[in-house]
Parts: C-alpha cells; sequence; structure tokens
C-alpha cells in the first residue's frame, strides 16, 4: 500500500517569520479552488491546527516525531490526509530546530524526510536585501535530504525592495513563489502562551483566515505550488487505521525501574476485558471543550470512539451538568487560568465532576485539566478532586519529557513508557493523599502528577497514538467502574 497525498511543507529560518500566515493562508486558498485540503502542524502545538481546521473545513493535525515516533509520522499523515487533494504541512520554529539535545528529531526538516515532501521557506525580508540569497543557500544546501524547493517572501516594504530581493534569489537556483506585503489585518493576538485560540475569538479568527487566504491567493503562484506539491512521491506503507491499532495495541505490563528512590503505589487489580453483548452497552466519555480547554489531539476522541466509546463534549463554563449518564471524563489543556473566575463561578459543574471522581469513574486530566480539578486556582475554589492548590507563575515551564508511569493508574500500568510536553506557566502545590502519576528523568529526576482512585492528572501532555492501549484501558475502565 502507498500514500500518495500531494504535499508541501512550509517552514522558516525561524520562528516569527510568518509560516502561520502563509500555510493557513494556502489552505484557505487551495480550499476555496474546491479542492479537499487537510492541514497539519509539527510538533506539539494545539493552538495552529484551530486555525488550519477554520481555513479547510477539516480537523487539524499534528505530526510529532518525539512524542508518536518518527515511524508514525507517514501513517498518521496518510490517516488525516486521507481523500484530499493536498496536505500543507505548517512546520515548527526554525526549519532545522529539533527536540533539544537530540539532533534533528522532531524539527521540521525531519518530518519533511520522512513525508519526503518538497519545503517552502518563509523568509522574513523586512530587514535584508542581497543578504536574503545568502541565508535561502545556507538553509538549501545544508541537508541534501531536505528539498527546499521554494522561497516565500514575507513582510516585502515595497516594489523597489521586491526587484531587489528577486535579483539577489536568481543566484540561489531557489525560485521565489510568492511576495507577501505586510498586511497587520492578518496578524492573531498572543499572550502568555502563544496565539489566542479560535475557540476563543471565533468571529475575528474567521475574519484572519479570510484575509490570509486574499494575501496568499495575491501574493503567491498558487499553480506553481500546487504542482510543487503533486511532485512529492508516493509514501510506502499504509495509513493509520485507529480500530486496527486499539484491537492490537492492549497496554503491556512492564516492570518498574527505580527512579529517584520513589517506589510505586501497589496496583489495582486487573480485570478482564468486559464483554458487552452484542455491543449494547457503550460508555459515555465526556471531553472538555469550550474556550478554557481547546488543548486535545484529534486521535484521542477517535481512539476512545474505537475503543467503544461515545465521546460527547460539554463546556465547563456554560455547562451546569456532565452529560447524562457519562462514565469517563477527559479534560484536556486549555487556559483556565484566563477563565478562572467563571469555571469558579459554575458551582454545580464542579461539584458534578467531583462526584463522579468520588465514585471512581475514570478521570484522565491533563495540564489545564490538573489545574480544573485543584482545590483553587489563583484562590478561586476549582473542583476539589485533588489536594493540590494551583497558581499562576512568572517561569514558564517547556519542553519535551520522557516518562513512565510509577503508579498503576487508568491510562496506564506501571511502567508504561511515554513521551510527553510541558508547556504552562502555573505550578501546583500539593496537598496529601494522592500517589504520582509519572516519573520525568529530564531535565531533572522527578515525580509528578497525582493518581488515586481513578483519577489522573498530570502536567504532561502525551499523544495516544503512540500508544493507543491508553484509550482501551480508559474505556474498560468505563464499564467497569
Amino acid at each position: 500500500m502507498v500514500i500518495s497525498v500531494p504535499r508541501l511543507v512550509i517552514a522558516a529560518p525561524s520562528s516569527g517569520s510568518g509560516k502561520t500566515t502563509v500555510a493557513t493562508g494556502l489552505m484557505a486558498a487551495f480550499a476555496s479552488r474546491g479542492l479537499a485540503v487537510s492541514g497539519h502542524k509539527v510538533g506539539p502545538d494545539y493552538i495552529d491546527p484551530g486555525y488550519h481546521a477554520l481555513a479547510t473545513g477539516r480537523v487539524g493535525r499534528n505530526l510529532d516525531a518525539y512524542l508518536c515516533g518518527a515511524e508514525l509520522i507517514a501513517p498518521l499523515f496518510g490517516h488525516g490526509a486521507r481523500g484530499c487533494d493536498v496536505a500543507v504541512v505548517e512546520g515548527v520554529m526554525g526549519l532545522y530546530d529539533g527536540a533539544a539535545g537530540e539532533g534533528e528529531l522532531a524539527s521540521t526538516a525531519h518530518v519533511a524526510k520522512l513525508l519526503r515532501a518538497p519545503v517552502v521557506l518563509v523568509v522574513d525580508a523586512s530587514s535584508q536585501a542581497r543578504s536574503v540569497a545568502a541565508l535561502v543557500h545556507g538553509f538549501a544546501s545544508w541537508d541534501p535530504e531536505v528539498r527546499v524547493a521554494g522561497v516565500i517572501l514575507n513582510k516585502v516594504g515595497s516594489e523597489r525592495h521586491e526587484v531587489m530581493l528577486r535579483e539577489a534569489l536568481d543566484e540561489s537556483g531557489v525560485p521565489v513563489l510568492g511576495v507577501l506585503r505586510r498586511a497587520p489585518q492578518v496578524d492573531t493576538p498572543s499572550r502568555h502562551l502563544g496565539l489566542v485560540p479560535v475557540a476563543e475569538r471565533r468571529a475575528e479568527a474567521v475574519s484572519a483566515v479570510g484575509a490570509m487566504a486574499s494575501q496568499v491567493r495575491e501574493g503567491c503562484d498558487l499553480g506553481a505550488l500546487l504542482a510543487l506539491a503533486r511532485s512529492a512521491p508516493a509514501l510506502s506503507g499504509a495509513a493509520w487505521d485507529v480500530a486496527e491499532v486499539v484491537v492490537s495495541s492492549p497496554p503491556p505490563p512492564l516492570p518498574v525501574p527505580e527512579l529517584g528512590g520513589c517506589a510505586p503505589e501497589p496496583p489495582f487489580a486487573r480485570r478482564a476485558r468486559p464483554q458487552t453483548p452484542d455491543g449494547l452497552k457503550t460508555p459515555i466519555v465526556a471531553v472538555a471543550g469550550g474556550p478554557a480547554f481547546t488543548f486535545s489531539y484529534a486521535e484521542h476522541a477517535e481512539l476512545l470512539t474505537a475503543a467503544g466509546a461515545e465521546v460527547v463534549t460539554f463546556d465547563p463554563l456554560r455547562d451546569e451538568q456532565l452529560p447524562e449518564g457519562v462514565g469517563g471524563l477527559v479534560i484536556g489543556g486549555g487556559f483556565p487560568e484566563v477563565y478562572a473566575p467563571e469555571l469558579s463561578a459554575n458551582e454545580p459543574l464542579r461539584k458534578a465532576v467531583a462526584a463522579l471522581a468520588e465514585r471512581g469513574a475514570p478521570v484522565a486530566a491533563e495540564c489545564a485539566g490538573l489545574l480544573y480539578l485543584s482545590r483553587e486556582l489563583d484562590g478561586q475554589p476549582m473542583c476539589g478532586v485533588i489536594d493540590a492548590k494551583a497558581r499562576m507563575d512568572e517561569r514558564l515551564t517547556l519542553g519535551y519529557r520522557d516518562a513512565v508511569a510509577v503508579s498503576d493508574s487508568v491510562l496506564a500500568v506501571a511502567g508504561t513508557r511515554m513521551r510527553g510536553h510541558e508547556f504552562h506557566r502555573t505550578v501546583v502545590e500539593p496537598g496529601a493523599g494522592a500517589a504520582p502519576a509519572w516519573g520525568v528523568h529530564a531535565p531533572r529526576k522527578r515525580v509528578e502528577g497525582f493518581v488515586q482512585q481513578g483519577v489522573h492528572a498530570s502536567y504532561l501532555h502525551t499523544h495516544w497514538a503512540s500508544e493507543p492501549g491508553v484509550a482501551r484501558r480508559f474505556v474498560e475502565r468505563c464499564l467497569t467502574s
């Protein structure tokens, strides 16, 4: 089997060059021509895929070689782009910037090579002229396996400036496929953790994406970009099959390594896979959404569904009760610190979440979910499921993490290894009563997160495609709790 979707990778020499503007605008411009477009983001970022979804009308996808492993990049790409006419992959940071201390791992260049995709380099040309040719030549020649096949010049000041840039690049051998002028109407607002998510500013985001599309249509050679995408060779292998991986990937019972002298909690009794007569018993898994909880990988809901659950979304800002018949709860990342007063004011839902956890139902919470389950956040009462206080902090915690489960939980047996990502400006001051969730080896050895009854709460964002047994285990607990 082969994956033959035409594809482009939009990269840049550094962050802030305009990758999101060009990639999102290109997705929307292709879609306006009647093409089915698949949008992807290199790395763990949750926010850019929301803008991609607006541009394409399809869910945005992430391609992270650190969280999921290099071997899953092409299959996950094929899964997300199935049935599409073209795929646009937005890079992360600079083209060759990867996981710290890991060489090219998880860089845009690494993913481009795994996808055998041509790269279009977006260059912020606002403060340079002839030097642009040296910059592009350096990036195009650094790694012969990376095919830098075109350049788009961003923030060009005038026609004279454009002429100077084009003349310089004529000598580089890399064609200019677009020139974009400065356009403040396409800028998207940022705050302490990056761009403001689409769910918090939908009307403005729709307008911004429309402006991006107009700018790309006017300034870029769409025909040449589409031809370039179609030049990508077929990838051998099959697309990721969510139903197949759930059935074939039960969570392995691995031995627990020693970590910083911390011993794991005793495991709860393992149970046989429940038999549901004629498939009639379908557990309902409620997934937090809305403006406060916007961080979730699309594959998580797909895996839960494939494992036999009915996935229902609820908004902790507005819904006063959990969905009827809920058997499990997933609370992903987001910005509860921005909405702490409103979340606190929704006392009926906070009590419902606490009652669900108290009866032992499975609850999986990541980062924002951890804050919401705590006793308080910046002095505002939260759900009180975990004996901990959370508060904003000036220090940014950011980076990939290698982790091992040090306690049996609704997500994994002790000893399960997973990779995660931390990205927050909050701290949690724990109380007592919960076991740790993860042992983290870098940048220092420590334990992290909380496991108690059916609750697994942690700062680590993980991608369940790397360990599909997580979803299967969680749904099984929904049936047996």
